[in-house]
């Protein structure tokens, strides 16, 4: 990644900011209650997000958030999160990248995981 470039997570509710760079949902599911302006999305990138199996198991508790971080990496080997994940790698070569998610906190957030993938 070129100096001055980085990958940071933030609310899709949030209203989006001049620095957000490129702007990409990563949920699987839209989220409730916003609509397709106010996201001002420059994509939506369903397929690097967690099987809805781990989605529900973890359930956004931080006592499960170290494992489903390990879960999550596990998942992104395979060939439809490899090849969300290669695209996600090049956006992120060009410019800021910003992934969005509905979770309520960031911090323990698929988002969360994916920045630190895509951080190294």
């Amino acid at each position: 990644m070129a100096h001055g470039q980085q990958v940071r997570a933030r609310r899709v509710y949030e209203d989006p900011e001049r620095g957000d760079g490129t702007r990409v949902l990563v949920d699987r599911i839209w989220p409730r209650g916003l609509s397709k302006e106010k996201a001002a999305l420059d994509e939506w990138c369903k397929a690097v997000a967690p099987s809805t199996a781990l989605r529900q198991w973890y359930g956004h508790d931080p006592e499960k958030f170290a494992e489903f971080g390990r879960r999550y990496r596990a998942e992104l080997r395979d060939a439809e999160h490899t090849e969300a994940l290669r695209h996600l790698r090049e956006l992120a070569g060009k410019r800021t990248l910003t992934l969005l998610t509905a979770t309520r906190d960031c911090e323990i957030s698929a988002a969360a995981v994916l920045t630190d993938v895509l951080g190294c």
